[in-house]
């Protein structure tokens, strides 16, 4: 995705607790125009989400300490205020457990491939997920 000058660039909220990971998704998604915020768990994630406006799209990572996705997932979805955000979620782990994420969100395996991640992003823009 490119940026248009006179249209401010789709935000997104890279939430995962392994910094290469995190500079990684962060530098690549702003090479391609968007502009990321980066959060190391949930709870820095809640914290930054009710303190500003929203971002178009979270990246979330689930296997994290203070706060883990699944946590972080079930005190967005009592937040009205962020239960429309959508969220991506990125895992390591070979056994999301579905039933415990309480949405359908799309889940992409690490490492992220970049095809893969615009590829989402496209989808959920075509289905009014994204602005």
């Amino acid at each position: 995705m490119q940026s248009n000058p006179s249209t401010p660039a789709m935000e997104v909220l890279v939430v995962d607790d392994d910094v290469d990971i995190r500079e990684a998704l962060s530098d690549t998604l702003e090479h391609r125009g968007y502009a990321v915020v980066t959060a190391r768990n949930g709870r820095e994630a809640l914290d930054f989400l009710r303190s500003r406006r929203p971002p178009a799209v979270i990246l979330l990572d689930l296997m994290m300490p203070v706060m883990d996705g699944y946590e972080f997932l079930e005190a967005r979805q009592s937040d009205p205020a962020l239960s429309a955000i959508p969220v991506v979620i990125i895992s390591a782990g070979q056994g999301v457990d579905r039933a415990r994420l309480g949405t359908s969100a799309p889940v992409l395996s690490k490492p992220v491939r970049l095809a893969e991640l615009l590829a989402t992003f496209r989808q959920l823009q075509a289905s009014g997920g994204l602005a």
